[in-house]
């Protein structure tokens, strides 16, 4: 199951490059081609958010189903030092899912603001123009 994680990592990770190519000041002429790019992205991504709600369940069942180790006495040193690991790979990928949707929000977002600045930009002049 590593697999999804690495998309998902990857996913929030192109995501973020967007955020900042976006948002970096003297970007202007880059600006263009890149709302187009990130606009024709943004439908793609969006598979992201079942994605992450389908990872979310896994490690919901998985936290579910597995071995309850109460104490150092009811397991193993063994079975202890799985179940651990277990717990910090589950808080993990939360981490990793929590990313991946709170880069997509501010994608889209980011995005829209941008479209409408130059929207509102194009207005501007095309009013000086008229002047």
């Amino acid at each position: 199951m590593a697999l999804e994680w690495v998309i998902l990592g990857y996913a929030a990770a192109a995501e973020a490059v967007m955020v900042i190519l976006l948002t970096l000041p003297g970007t202007y002429p880059l600006r263009k081609g890149l709302l187009s790019v990130t606009r024709n992205l943004l439908k793609p991504f969006l598979s992201v958010v079942p994605f992450c709600l389908f990872l979310l369940l896994d490690i919901y069942w998985k936290y579910e189903t597995r071995p309850k180790c109460k104490s150092a006495e009811s397991c193993t040193p063994t079975e202890l030092m799985r179940h651990q690991k277990s717990i910090v790979k589950s808080q993990r990928n939360a981490l990793l899912i929590a990313s991946a949707l709170m880069f997509y929000w501010l994608l889209y977002s980011v995005t829209r603001l941008v479209t409408r600045v130059e929207l509102l930009n194009q207005r501007v002049e095309k009013l000086k123009n008229q002047e």
